[in-house]
């Protein structure tokens, strides 16, 4: 008879030592293995190990105060964090750690960090990429370096038949922790209580062809052979440790909306429309860019998420298929507390399979935030204005896209834009303005963007502007605002101003 896989919390964390590369699944508030992690930070603060710790994560795991990575943040836990992105919360002590040089922090883009499982999980040495090729995380800019304290890149350039790629030195994972619903008495784990399933079985895969151990969280144990074979996510071959926490909370909240999971069908005339502010100015100004036929989309985090409300608004949901990087493909996205996630999904896919699909050109459009956009038309969305949320799935998705939409208003930190009579009244400018001369990080390349022949537009409250090969263009400006007082003189840098310019339409305003 096998001997139980189903062991208590300390004694999973027994099987982490001083210097493990730890890695962890998750994204936000979904899939998080929570209470392992916490069982992880309690062993640490108690007894002083497991430290010096590298912790490994294809997308941020946790959001808020004492979830996910914040379990890490204490002196000595951790030496290294990698992973795509970390917490844009002004509370987050983990970000506070790599402001303040306390850790050494790499970032990769999550595309990446997934196809580097695929290949550990192959027994491959290196992975090889050109995504990411002159953006912040090449080695010949910044090399994905978060702070002062990261030593080194964690790529090199390289030359493969004439074209420049990133070549990554894949670590050796000594510890996945996943998570699942249920897990049979064999290790046999599914997530029928999931919307998506992030890459855990690849994870898994990966820790085991390096030798190490993967640790799984579940709500419940069911007997062993009951499980459905088509439900199961991650076979118990690859599981070494079983932990249970019967209080386990869903994905994103206190319950699960079953229309996530595709239990259900919810109609969509339910969905909450936006109300009319500043902000639904520039979704459904943004929005115009959906031409009339069938298109994939992609949204990226902030006021994109608004987008598909606005098309259910205007009637204009026939043939769009929205894809976000997580799986769920088709439906309507779901709540941010769930981001990458739709309700009424035609289709739930692992997100190993997705950034292949993105990396081969399949996105017609997508919309995305903006942090700053320079000269150049570079964008940053990964370090500014004191922030380090870095790229997550930005420059995977940016990659071969063929519109790109940027959205965002004019300037940040307390602006107060009122809307009078179809007319955008400026009472107070933000303390940050979003055009500067450089970008602090250059998250996407303009002139890459443009060499591949993207389409490159940046949406704002009082303005549309259109990156070209002479610079970036305005092409509209909102009806009552000033070129001038209002506009170009706080853009450090020449615009040019197209002949036709247009005034944005007064729908968009009422």
């Amino acid at each position: 008879m096998l001997k139980s896989k189903i062991i208590r919390f300390e004694d999973a964390v027994d099987l982490i030592r001083d210097g493990d590369t730890v890695a962890v699944c998750g994204c936000e508030n979904l899939l998080v293995p929570n209470k392992m992690l916490g069982a992880i930070e309690e062993k640490f603060l108690r007894a002083g190990h497991p430290g010096n710790l590298t912790e490994f994560h294809p997308i941020i795991h946790g959001m808020g105060v004492g979830l996910g990575l914040e379990h890490f943040a204490h002196e000595g836990f951790i030496k290294t964090t990698i992973g795509s992105g970390y917490s844009y919360l002004k509370t987050s002590k983990i970000s506070q750690m790599i402001r303040e040089n306390r850790i050494e922090a790499h970032i990769m883009p999550m595309g990446t960090a997934f196809k580097m499982i695929q290949s550990i999980a192959s027994g491959e040495e290196y992975t090889l990429t050109d995504v990411g090729i002159n953006t912040f995380v090449d080695p010949r800019i910044e090399g994905g370096r978060m702070n002062e304290a990261t030593q080194g890149s964690l790529s090199k350039v390289i030359t493969f038949e004439g074209k420049e790629m990133l070549c990554y030195k894949n670590p050796k994972i000594d510890i996945a922790v996943i998570r699942g619903t249920t897990a049979d008495e064999n290790g046999n784990l599914s997530l029928e209580e999931e919307p998506v399933t992030l890459g855990v079985c690849t994870l898994a895969m990966a820790a085991r062809a390096c030798g190490g151990k993967v640790i799984a969280q579940v709500k419940r144990v069911a007997k062993s052979g009951s499980l459905h074979p088509k439900s199961v996510i991650v076979p118990g071959i690859m599981v070494d440790a079983i932990v249970v926490d019967e209080d386990q909370s869903f994905s994103g909240g206190e319950k699960l909306n079953p229309a996530l999971t595709g239990e259900i069908k919810i109609p969509i005339g339910s969905i909450e429309l936006l109300p009319l502010d500043v902000q639904k100015v520039v979704i459904s100004r943004a929005a115009e860019e959906v031409p009339k036929q069938p298109m994939t989309i992609n949204l990226g985090v902030g006021m994109p998420v608004g987008v598909p409300k606005i098309l259910v608004e205007q009637d204009r949901m026939e043939g769009i298929t929205f894809f976000p990087e997580h799986g769920s493909v088709g439906g309507i996205l779901g709540d941010r507390s769930i981001f990458g996630t739709n309700m009424n999904p035609d289709a739930i896919i692992d997100s190993t399979q997705v950034f292949h699909y993105f990396r081969g050109g399949g996105l017609d459009i997508t919309f995305l935030g903006c942090g700053q956009v320079d000269r150049h038309g570079n964008v940053n969305v990964s370090k500014f204005n004191g922030i380090i949320p870095g790229c997550g799935g930005f420059i995977d998705i940016a990659y071969k896209t063929k519109k790109l939409v940027f959205c965002g208003t004019f300037s940040a930190g307390g602006i107060d834009v009122v809307l009078d009579n179809g007319k955008i009244k400026i009472n107070r400018e933000g303390k940050y303005f979003k055009f500067v001369e450089d970008v602090e990080q250059i998250t996407l390349n303009g002139d890459e963007a443009l060499k591949k022949g993207q389409e490159v537009i940046y949406v704002t409250e009082r303005a549309v502007f259109r990156l070209e090969k002479d610079g970036i263009h305005l092409i509209e400006i909102a009806d009552g605002v000033d070129i001038n007082k209002e506009l170009l003189d706080y853009i450090p840098f020449e615009i040019k101003v197209d002949r036709d310019l247009k005034k944005m339409d007064l729908k968009h305003f009422q």
